[in-house]
Order: C-alpha cells, then sequence, then structure tokens
C-alpha cells in the first residue's frame, strides 16, 4: 500500500481513494451525486464511492494509538504474507441485471450492482474494494509482529472489521478475511491477559520489593544502634521506596504506614538515647570539675609517694565519669592533666636529684670497696677487723646508691666482712676452752673402757670385753675428731 494513501475504515469504500475519478453522470450510493461535466447516462447506476459521514485514517494517525511492544514477542502471532492479488472472477458475478455477488462458504450473497460498464470492470471494481480491505487487516497483522500496537485499540478495529465483513461490499475470499480478523482478535485477547499476568508478577515483585524494605526498617527501629549508619539506611530505603512503582493504592498506602512508623520509632529511640546521652554528660561534666579541683589542690605536694597513689586513683575515677560535653570535656582533661604534669614533673626533677646524689655515693663506695678488698686478715686479723669497722662507718654515712647497682657493692662489701668474720672465728675455736675440755672428757672415757675390757679378759668374760672394747674405739673416733676441730682452728 502506498504510504501517501489513506487506509479505509471498517464500512467505508476502500477503493475509493485509489480508483479513478467516477464517470461522468454516476453517483455513489447514498451521497450527494458530484456535478457532472456532462449529463449521466440514462438508466445507469454510479458506482459504489465513500460512506458519508466517516474519515478515512492515516498511518501516522494509527501510530499515534500504539502501545510499547508487546512484553511476549515470541506470542505474536506468525506472520501473514501478503495476500495475492485478488482474482473478482473467482469469487464472484454479475448477473445479467448488474447485480453484483460474491462466493462464500455460505453460499451466494448479493453485494452491490453494477451498471457502469461491462461486467469484467464491475468485477474488477469489487475486487479492488475486497483488496482494500484485505490491506487493511494486513495492517493490522504488521502492528501486531511488530510488537508495537495497542492491543485494546487494535482488538477494536479488528472486531469491527470482522462484523462488517458479513455485509462488505467486495469480491474475494472473504472467508478467509474472517478467518484472519478471528486470528487477529483472539491474539489481542492473548496478549491481553499475557501483559496482565506480567503487570501481576511485576505487581507483586514490586510488593515483595517493599515488603523487604519496611521488614528493614522495622529491623533497624527495634535493634539498630548505630545511629548515624542506621539513620543513613533508612534514608537510602526511603530513596529506594519512591523508585518503586506499579503497587495498588491500598496496599502501598499499607506498606507506607510500615515503614513510616518503623522511622518514627527509630528518631523516638534515637531522641531517648541522645537525651539520655546528654544527661550523663552533663553528670559527667560534674564529676570532673570535682576532679580537676582535687587533682589542683595536689599539684604543689611533696608527700611524693601518697600522692602519686592519689593521682593515680583520680585517673581511675576520671576513666569511669564518662564524657562531657566535647569543648567542655576537653578543658577539664587540659586542666586536670596540667595539675598531673605539675606534681610528676616535681617528682622527676627530686628523682633526677636523687639519682645524681646516689650516683656519687655509689662512686665513694667503689672506692671504699678498693680499699676495703685490700684488707688481709691472716697477716694481721686485728689490724684487718680495725680497718673493716672504719670502712663500715664511711659505708654507712654514703647514703643510698642507684637500685640497679645497689646489690652489686652490698655482695663485695659482705665478702670482705666474711674474710674477716671467718679469720676470727677460726682464731676463736682454736683457743676455746670448752673445746679442749671436752675433747679431754673423751680421751677419759676412751680409757675406761679399755679398763674395763682387761678386767673382763682378766674374768673370762670375753664378750664382755669385745664390748668394752669396742665402745672404747667409739670414743676414741670422739676425741680424735674434737681433737682436730681443735687443731684446725
Amino acid at each position: 500500500m502506498n504510504s501517501n494513501e489513506n487506509p479505509p475504515r471498517p464500512g467505508e469504500d476502500p477503493g475509493a481513494a485509489a480508483r479513478p475519478a467516477p464517470r461522468p453522470g454516476t453517483t455513489a450510493p447514498g451521497a450527494p451525486a458530484p456535478a457532472p461535466s456532462r449529463a449521466p447516462r440514462p438508466g445507469a447506476v454510479p458506482r459504489p464511492g465513500p460512506v458519508p459521514g466517516r474519515s478515512t485514517p492515516t498511518p501516522n494517525a494509527v501510530a499515534e494509538h500504539q502501545l510499547p511492544p508487546h512484553p511476549n514477542p515470541d506470542s505474536h502471532v506468525a506472520h501473514v504474507p501478503t495476500v495475492p492479488a485478488n482474482d473478482p472472477a473467482k469469487w464472484g458475478r454479475i448477473d445479467a441485471d448488474g447485480g453484483v455477488w460474491v462466493r462464500t462458504a455460505g453460499g451466494e450473497r448479493r453485494v452491490g450492482e453494477w451498471q457502469a460498464g461491462d461486467a469484467e470492470e464491475g468485477l474488477a471494481h469489487f475486487g479492488r474494494k475486497y483488496q482494500d480491505l484485505a490491506t487493511e487487516i494486513e495492517l493490522l497483522e504488521s502492528r501486531i509482529e511488530s510488537g508495537t500496537a495497542d492491543l485494546g485499540k487494535t482488538r477494536a478495529s479488528a472486531q469491527a472489521l470482522l462484523e462488517s465483513v458479513p455485509t462488505a461490499a467486495v469480491v474475494g475470499d472473504v472467508d478467509a478475511l474472517a478467518g484472519r480478523l478471528e486470528t487477529v482478535c483472539a491474539h489481542c485477547d492473548i496478549a491481553v491477559d499475557e501483559a496482565r499476568r506480567r503487570k501481576d508478577a511485576r505487581r507483586t515483585e514490586q510488593i515483595a520489593r517493599k515488603e523487604a524494605l519496611a521488614d528493614e526498617a522495622e529491623r533497624i527501629a527495634a535493634e539498630g544502634t548505630q545511629w548515624k549508619q542506621a539513620g543513613d539506611r533508612l534514608r537510602a530505603i526511603l530513596d529506594e521506596w519512591k523508585s518503586i512503582r506499579g503497587i495498588d493504592r491500598k496496599t502501598d498506602d499499607q506498606l507506607w504506614r510500615r515503614y513510616s512508623k518503623a522511622r518514627e520509632a527509630f528518631n523516638r529511640r534515637r531522641g531517648s538515647h541522645f537525651a539520655e546521652l546528654d544527661r550523663q554528660r552533663v553528670g559527667a561534666k560534674h564529676k570532673k570539675e570535682d576532679l580537676v579541683q582535687r587533682a589542683e589542690a595536689l599539684a604543689d605536694s611533696t608527700d611524693w609517694g601518697p600522692t602519686a597513689g592519689v593521682f593515680r586513683d583520680l585517673m581511675a575515677e576520671w576513666k569511669q565519669a564518662g564524657r562531657a560535653p566535647r569543648e567542655i570535656d576537653d578543658a577539664l582533661w587540659a586542666r586536670f592533666k596540667s595539675a598531673q604534669d605539675t606534681f610528676f614533673g616535681a617528682r622527676k626533677q627530686m628523682n633526677a636529684e636523687i639519682d645524681a646524689e646516689y650516683a656519687e655515693n655509689a662512686e665513694a663506695k667503689e672506692q671504699l670497696l678498693v680499699e676495703a678488698e685490700r684488707i688481709d686478715p691472716s697477716v694481721d686479723l686485728d689490724a684487718a677487723r680495725a680497718t673493716l669497722r672504719g670502712i663500715q662507718d664511711r659505708w654507712e654515712s654514703l647514703g643510698k646508691v642507684p637500685r640497679d647497682r645497689m646489690h652489686g657493692l652490698e655482695a663485695r662489701i659482705r665478702a670482705v666482712e666474711t674474710r674477716v668474720h671467718v679469720a676470727a672465728d677460726a682464731r676463736w675455736r682454736r683457743t676455746d676452752p670448752e673445746a679442749l675440755a671436752r675433747a679431754a672428757q673423751f680421751r677419759e672415757r676412751v680409757e675406761q673402757f679399755e679398763a674395763q675390757a682387761a678386767k673382763a679378759d682378766a674374768a673370762g668374760r670375753a664378750g664382755d670385753a669385745e664390748k668394752a672394747r669396742a665402745q672404747a674405739r667409739q670414743w676414741r673416733e670422739w676425741a680424735d675428731a674434737a681433737e682436730t676441730a681443735v687443731d684446725d682452728r
């Protein structure tokens, strides 16, 4: 079909736009006769013309009402090839009275009259009208095949054409046209059902998405404690929520109430949390102000040990007090730390001075040790003891030394003291009257048991003699040991 031609509507004369102007004197049925250029032939029957009151739509006008492509292209009807040129002589005839007939499955049907020429020309005229109707049906089929048809309007157009077929003034295979129109109507019905199912599935999917978002919002409202992250997520849920379309108003309102209620619950809980946090911060402020005052009162103390313990306790209380409002907390901490630094700085300076004094003491003790380690008690014990006493007096007067050197220095002086004490003890044992008397007593006991053994032998008591000699041997060993101890001194 030429793109510049307008497709006829159902009931219109499809061939009126394509055929030549009617012969002079002819008149379209039901329409005013055109102004003839010459008088009509007496008894002539005018050719059928366009039906008055109907306009012929253009392809552009049809395209303006098309919907987006059909969602399921596989469901389109198969492409119907362009109908071959119609052979009206095969499907109709013109009788002797000029009546035009078409053959259908239900028998012949009179479709009009032809008085304007010979029968062959009349059949060609009604054949062209059939071809125009077939072209209009093919246009509907091509729209469906392309997937761009407004299925509702296409269905209505096909139904209107189908209803017009039984009375159409055409000659051709009208049964085939009716079958094709029925196929178009059936396809539209199927496609509409498919579109409805897809719309329902899409609606179900979108409802599920909003239900999932509402569930998440409710979980956040009940459990969320990461306030910033949770608030950001609720805002992201709202943005995603706005992008979801295609839900019926009632369901959408119900889901929105769930989300809105969850968001309000979260905001209330978050507000309560921060209100409580503000109260805690006010309490922390008062506690820390008290701690600062106590710390500042101790800053100049020189009672180093106890005051250091108090500062440790104050720091523990500070950590347990919580945070005050940030600027106030920072200012209070600066005051607290300043007092702490003042005290510990003074103690550190004092310790440095003490460490210097202890280092000097250690050096002095090192010099004393050099002198002490030269003492030899084996040469002159009394002089050694006198020298050691002088060194010990000076040692004690020097005072403390650094902790890491104390044990080494003490060990060295103790070694000298031990050497002198051992020499003095050895000399005392060598002159101990009690040790000498004890050795003499042991010898007397030896003599007594030896005398008992001799008497026993004389009396013939061999057993008593052996027993007495055994006791004499034991006491002799003890006497030897006692005498050896005295000699070793």
